[in-house]
């Protein structure tokens, strides 16, 4: 079974790609070309019948940035059964707000690398 970039949602990602946030632009200077401890990032990678914000292959890894649509009853309700069907496939999932990443960069950067598992 395909889990990774299914035909279907290509024109989805690109269109992501297009329009990413304020937020996913800023932490994409800082995740792009392999300048975070050298590892490759992806950025609007699908997996499943979900698109995800950032992927980082070698650790299995997927960022995501959650913005105001996150923070209402509907979307946490979709958002725990998302990750908890990509943790099942054995990715790790880590979410930051928007404003962490405006207000709190090298945090989140700092966390971002505790997830690295190989070097």
């Amino acid at each position: 079974m395909i889990i990774h970039s299914r035909k279907y949602l290509e024109t989805y990602r690109k269109s992501l790609r297009n329009n990413t946030t304020p937020a996913e632009r800023i932490l994409w200077k800082h995740l792009k070309n392999k300048q975070l401890d050298g590892k490759r990032f992806l950025r609007q990678h699908s997996i499943l019948n979900y698109i995800v914000d950032f992927y980082c292959p070698s650790e299995k890894l997927i960022i995501e940035l959650d913005g105001e649509v996150h923070f209402n009853e509907e979307a946490l309700v979709y958002d725990a059964k998302r990750t908890k069907d990509l943790e099942g496939l054995g990715f790790a999932v880590i979410r930051f707000e928007n404003k962490m990443v405006f207000d709190l960069l090298p945090s989140v950067l700092t966390d971002i690398k505790s997830y690295f598992i190989s070097t």
